[in-house]
């Protein structure tokens, strides 16, 4: 027969584990449907259920049930275990109640990471604190005096340390930058990926990561892209030769950038002419971009661009070099636009009555396209038939939802620019060049003097315009 005192020790250690048992059961069920639901508290009773629970029936098992004196070591180091996994789960708590559940238009949002970590370290630091004092009854009064003394000695150790980290707060209120911005600090330009209590880590353009103390941040001056909106102004100088026109350069130049995809058209570009130097005359494009991130290569589709437009324009790009022309007189460059029109007639079909060179009609003319250009968009009046002689092309058309289908590739040899060419109506249809392209730009008036020598050619392009049409037809009404 059990003693009273048994007795009561025995229903002691029953209640402890049932109780343990049924909590860790219904917490299990809690936890299930936080997790459904996303709910960031499931986090924290995770914590309660795997640390705190245990170690809280280990402590009253020890003292209760075992009943073992609280000024052992043992029960000491329980209990501070214990108070360890609260302090965990309660700075979990805090955590999911203040900041995991902040909006993103709320100051809870707007708290720095570094500032929540410095937080979290001085809760931790007086939970030890109450630990100490409470479990193992130290005098705190002498351990803050030995901290004083050795934070001294630490802080000489630690001075260009604590001076970051100083900075840091500092930059922390003053918000100039966060994490996704895109930074030029000193020669250095990058995005931050993230601000920690030491430094700053930048990600450049060439996927290098450059870590800089916030002690060395806080004395370079810093330009943020994007920051106070993400619309960043690029200023780009280019030349023209002195025969080229200063208006014609600056409107072909203004075109270029307007069609060059990632210049926004709102704000419009900007053409300036800057100066008058030994080579050339120097033209200033200033564009404006939303995303810093593709500066590379919208600058790269910018700068390829403006040669395609300077040959079908007939600017002339100087080299930095004297250069020497000998003038021997008009017929030197017909004879080399002779030469390159001889070169382009093996790529024009045989149906197209073209003359000889040397009796080429007014309104015939060669032009570039770079990758991505387009050559007709819709909407656009157009009076020109275009002859692919190089490189591929793509015909497309937007339908009433402005939803852009693909019709056909433009190879060489064929031809397009057909359905508004007599009509002076605006194109129903864009072209764009696949590739690098070379066409051949007819007039209508070059046209109408070859359909007079060969009337069969008239019925060439009837033939395929009338097909394209019909095309065009079904997918704008669809």
């Amino acid at each position: 027969m059990l003693q009273p005192s048994s007795n009561h020790l025995f229903i002691s250690a029953i209640t402890l584990i049932v109780g343990l048992a049924l909590s860790v059961i219904i917490l299990g069920e809690v936890i299930y449907r936080l997790q459904h639901r996303r709910r960031p508290l499931a986090a924290t009773l995770q914590v309660v259920r795997n640390l705190v629970l245990p170690m809280l029936a280990f402590m009253l098992f020890i003292q209760y049930v075992l009943q073992r004196p609280a000024n052992e070591d043992i029960v000491k180091s329980v209990q501070t275990l214990f108070w360890i996994c609260v302090l965990h789960a309660a700075l979990s708590l805090l955590n999911a109640i203040i900041f995991e559940q902040a909006k993103a238009d709320t100051w809870r949002a707007r708290v720095p990471k570094l500032l929540i970590d410095l937080f979290r370290l001085f809760l931790v630091l007086l939970g030890v604190a109450i630990v100490l004092a409470k479990v193992w009854n130290a005098d705190l009064a002498g351990l803050v005096t030995a901290l004083g003394v050795s934070s001294i000695v630490i802080g000489l150790a630690l001075q260009d340390t604590l001076g970051s980290v100083m900075s840091g707060i500092a930059l922390i209120f003053e918000r100039p930058f966060s994490v996704g911005d895109w930074l030029q600090v000193g020669e250095l330009t990058g995005q931050v990926i993230d601000i920690n209590w030491r430094a700053v880590r930048l990600q450049t353009f060439e996927r290098e990561m450059v870590i800089i103390p916030h002690k060395l941040i806080g004395n370079e001056i810093i330009r943020n892209f994007s920051r106070p909106i993400p619309i960043h102004a690029e200023r780009i100088r280019h030349g023209f030769s002195y025969n080229d026109p200063p208006n014609l350069a600056k409107h072909v130049l203004l075109t270029t950038a307007l069609e060059t995809e990632g210049i926004l058209k709102d704000p419009e570009p900007e053409i300036y002419t800057i100066s008058y130097d030994d080579f050339a005359i120097t033209y200033e494009v200033k564009f404006f971009i939303d995303d810093y991130s593709n500066i590379e290569s919208i600058r790269d589709r910018f700068m390829s661009r403006i040669w395609y437009a300077a040959q079908r324009n007939s600017l002339t790009i100087p080299f930095p070099i004297r250069t020497l022309y000998h003038f021997n007189g008009p017929t030197l460059q017909a004879k080399g636009n002779s030469k390159k029109f001889t070169e382009s007639l093996q790529s024009v079909p045989a149906f197209v009555p073209l003359q000889n060179p040397d009796s080429v009609a007014d309104g015939i003319d060669l032009q570039h396209y770079g990758a991505g250009e387009k050559v007709i968009w819709q909407g656009v009046s157009n009076n020109a038939l275009y002859i692919v002689i190089a490189g591929t092309a793509l015909m497309s058309v937007r339908d009433r939802e402005h939803i852009e289908h693909e019709l056909l590739t433009i190879k060489t040899g064929e031809f397009f620019g057909e359905m508004t060419l007599f009509s002076g109506e605006h194109s129903p249809i864009s072209v764009t060049a696949i590739e690098d392209l070379e066409v051949m730009m007819l007039s209508a008036n070059a046209v109408n003097q070859m359909i007079d020598r060969q009337p069969s050619f008239a019925r060439e392009i009837s033939q395929i315009l009338e097909t394209r049409r019909r095309v065009v037809n079904t997918i704008q009404k669809s």
